[in-house]
């Protein structure tokens, strides 16, 4: 595993990479709230295979943040992915996303398909907010909230991290340290409040079910199943991006939105059957 900066016109993006460079490329992008090493496990798993590049999305891990709100709105998002890839100067990829990277992975192949070979999509990319219960207003709240608590020590953070997934590894254990920032002898999440909100702005303004039709590459969404109070709303959503999207929809048994973290073997087989 290596980690490095590129720099765009705006900021430096940081970069975790693994695998050969003269083998196929995956590129990843994460959740809200993650960054790059999210996907360490697969990445781990794959590297003999793979070139594996996982990006820290703006206002994430040792990516700074965007100066305007509006550059988190999704095709502006879109617009950034372009720009890093070209940057990386990857002629060919295949895309690996998860929750709120998802979305954006589904804006970038609705404005430009040409370099993706084909979509898998973690617990993301579906749940569109004109579905939602929440009001615009009371979930940027919520995440403004969510994202400045602070906590006293290392193991009470660790514990909030270790209680959103149903495995735990000493490879999730590097991604958790990722996730903190120790400042003024407190821990605070790595994603600030300001970002959250801008980026739940963008996702109620921007609908990915506007752009499903848009969709040219193949593309497989593997959904969580837990917790069982979300499954007629997840089936709904599913349903709808599975009929205008085209995609693929694989329900998979026992796993929660970090999907990636309780079952990473799923994921890693599944690249392997389709990726080859």
């Amino acid at each position: 595993m290596k980690r490095y900066f590129i720099q765009n016109q705006l900021q430096r993006i940081h970069i975790t990479e693994w695998g050969n460079p003269s083998k196929p490329v995956i590129i990843c992008l994460h959740g809200l709230g993650s960054t790059g090493l999210s996907f360490i496990e697969i990445a781990n798993d794959l590297k003999e295979d793979y070139r594996i590049i996982s990006l820290d999305a703006p206002g994430h891990g040792k990516t700074s943040p965007f100066e305007h709100g509006e550059n988190y709105e999704m095709n502006n998002m879109a617009e950034w992915l372009k720009e890093v890839i070209e940057l990386l100067e990857i002629e060919a990829f295949y895309f690996l996303s998860h929750s709120w990277g998802s979305f954006v992975a589904l804006f970038y192949a609705a404005n430009y398909p040409e370099k993706i070979k084909e979509l898998m999509l973690i617990d993301g990319g579906y749940q569109g907010k004109r579905h939602s219960q929440q009001t615009l207003e009371e979930e940027v709240a919520y995440y403004e909230k969510d994202f400045e608590q602070t906590w006293e020590t290392w193991e009470d953070f660790l514990a909030l991290v270790k209680s959103e997934t149903l495995n735990w590894s000493s490879l999730k254990m590097d991604a958790a340290q990722d996730l903190s920032l120790y400042l003024d002898h407190q821990y605070y999440w790595h994603a600030r409040g300001e970002t959250a909100a801008h980026i739940i702005r963008a996702m109620h303004k921007d609908e990915a079910e506007d752009i499903y039709h848009k969709i040219e590459n193949p593309v497989l969404l593997l959904r969580a199943s837990l917790p069982e109070s979300l499954a007629e709303t997840r089936k709904k959503t599913a349903d709808i991006f599975k009929g205008k999207a085209k995609g693929e929809v694989k329900c998979i048994p026992g796993t929660t939105h970090l999907l990636h973290w309780d079952r990473p073997e799923i994921v890693v087989r599944e690249i392997r059957q389709r990726w080859k």
